[in-house]
């Protein structure tokens, strides 16, 4: 859960810099505007970082309603929307990396959570199995 408000945070910050064209801080790397007002910064008209926070919340929901039930279905779907969010930011950092020719420090802060989220799912999809 803390992961994905950190990535919800991360992502609606990122959406409301693109949404707002505000210039955004951009520590370490300094190419977030760049990258953000990129041809690749949207899917039609819709941010790409909408998409992330519209992730972080299902991930975050399912976690909070897995706490709650014990219900392993929740577990199980955020390991399969994790393979969706790990295939969506390895595509935008190599995007980032080897067509943009910027980075962004809060792109690559939200592609390192929705790796740990993976492989967080994955390592308690190999306990459980352990388990039975």
């Amino acid at each position: 859960m803390l992961l994905a408000f950190v990535g919800f945070s991360d992502a609606a910050y990122l959406t409301f810099g693109h949404l707002s064209g505000a210039h955004l801080s951009c520590p370490v790397t300094g190419g977030c505007d760049q990258v953000l007002s990129s041809a690749y910064a949207t899917i039609g008209s819709i941010p790409v970082a909408l998409l992330g926070v519209l992730y972080y919340l299902s991930v975050f929901v399912l976690a909070l309603y897995y706490l709650d039930t014990r219900r392993e279905e929740a577990l199980k779907s955020i390991g399969a929307i994790s393979y969706v969010g790990l295939i969506a930011s390895a595509a935008f950092v190599a995007l980032q990396l080897f067509v943009i020719g910027a980075l962004c420090f809060y792109c690559l802060l939200s592609a390192a959570i929705s790796l740990t989220i993976f492989l967080l799912a994955r390592l308690e999809r190999h306990l459980s199995r352990q388990c039975q």
